[in-house]
C-alpha cells in the first residue's frame, strides 16, 4: 500500500481590486487572499516542479510532488479569478459550493457553476446554508447534505462525489449521512496531510490565511509544521466543546475585532 502523502490546501474567496468582499467580517476576511498572493503561490508550484489537483486525483497517491487545491462556498471569484490562475499554470482544483448561496450576491449563477465545470475542474458540495453541522438534528442535517447534493447535480447535470465539513464541525452523524448520499469523500480542517491510510471520510486540509508567507506556504506544502497547527486546532476544538459553536464564535469574533 502506498505511502505517499499530500496537503489539501483550503481556499475561499479571493480578493480582487475594486470588488466587495462577500462577507466583512474579520472572522472571514481572514480567509481572503488577495489574487495576486494566489498567482504567486500557483507560480511557486509550478516553478518548482510541483502540480496543483483535484480531490479525485489527490487520492490516487501517485507520489508526485503535488497539493490538492480546494475552494469552499462557491464565491463568484472561483470563476472568474481563481480559474484564470489555475488554467495558466495547468492546475486543476475542487470547487466545494455551497448549494443555496448560489445566485447570491457575489457567489456563483448556475450558468457559472456550469462554465466551471465545462473548464473540467471538479465540482464538490459545501452543504445547503453553510451551517455547523454537528448541531443540527437529522432532517435538518438531511437538507444540508442530501439535498444539496441533488440541487448541485441538477445544475451541473451529472454526479457529484466530494463533500466539504462547513467550519470544520462534523460528528459521526454527518459522515454517515455522507456516505448515504453517495459521497465518496469528506473533507475537513483538521492539519495534516492525507495518504492512503488516510479514511477518505475525514480527509485533513490546511486553511490558506490571509499574510501567509511565502516561506510558510513552501513549508505547508511539503507538510512540515503541521503537527504545531494541528496542536493549535486542538485547543480550539477543546473551546468549542467546551463552550458550543455559537458560544464559541461569539468569543472568537470579539478576539478577533479590530482596536479603535
Amino acid at each position: 500500500m502506498s505511502t505517499s502523502r499530500i496537503v489539501f490546501l483550503m481556499y475561499h474567496e479571493l480578493e480582487l481590486a475594486g470588488r466587495d468582499l462577500c462577507q466583512s467580517e474579520a472572522g472571514y476576511v481572514r480567509y481572503i487572499l488577495p489574487v495576486e498572493s494566489f498567482r504567486q503561490q500557483m507560480e511557486w508550484l509550478k516553478q518548482s516542479g510541483w502540480q496543483g489537483v483535484s480531490v479525485s486525483e489527490a487520492i490516487q497517491y501517485s507520489g508526485s510532488p503535488s497539493v490538492c487545491i480546494t475552494f469552499d462556498d462557491g464565491c463568484e471569484t472561483d470563476l472568474i479569478a481563481a480559474a484564470p490562475v489555475l488554467r495558466e499554470f495547468g492546475f486543476n482544483a475542487t470547487f466545494y459550493l455551497t448549494a443555496g448561496f448560489l445566485g447570491t450576491p457575489g457567489y456563483l449563477k448556475p450558468e457559472q457553476v456550469r462554465e466551471l465545470d465545462a473548464q473540467g475542474f471538479e465540482i464538490g458540495c459545501h452543504s445547503m446554508t453553510h451551517p455547523y453541522l454537528s448541531d443540527l438534528d437529522e432532517p435538518e442535517l438531511r437538507r444540508e447534505i442530501m439535498d444539496a447534493k441533488t440541487e448541485i447535480e441538477r445544475i451541473v447535470g451529472h454526479p457529484i462525489e466530494h463533500f466539504s465539513c462547513p467550519g470544520g464541525r462534523y460528528d459521526e452523524r454527518t459522515l454517515r449521512m455522507a456516505k448515504e448520499s453517495g459521497f465518496a469523500t469528506v473533507a475537513n480542517s483538521e492539519f495534516h496531510s492525507n495518504s492512503s491510510r488516510t479514511n477518505r471520510y475525514e480527509l485533513g486540509r490546511v486553511a490558506m490565511l490571509r499574510g501567509l508567507s511565502p516561506e510558510a506556504f513552501r513549508d505547508t506544502c511539503r507538510g512540515r509544521g503541521l503537527w504545531k497547527k494541528r496542536f493549535q486546532h486542538q485547543a480550539r476544538l477543546g473551546a468549542q466543546r467546551l463552550l458550543g459553536n455559537r458560544a464559541y464564535d461569539r468569543l472568537r469574533a470579539i478576539l478577533l475585532r479590530e482596536p479603535g
